[in-house]
């Protein structure tokens, strides 16, 4: 499904509200929407993001750590 950021949104924010969680989903979006890293942390208002179907187990792979 795709949804569009509302002001202030990030990554971690969508996942949030979409998901309920953002433990290892803000991966799979990462994923799913490559170049988005690019855009910037806080994405702009109206920008389209893909949130792919959640997983019925998430597997322990690598995270990505956005901060120090």
């Amino acid at each position: 499904m795709r949804i569009y950021a509302n002001q202030g949104d990030t990554i971690d924010s969508l996942c949030h509200r979409y998901y309920g969680s953002t433990q290892g989903m803000s991966e799979l979006v990462f994923e799913a929407n490559q170049g988005i890293a690019s855009v910037g942390d806080v994405l702009p208002v109206g920008y389209p993001v893909e949130m792919p179907d959640a997983p019925t187990k998430i597997n322990n792979k690598q995270t990505v750590q956005l901060w120090d």
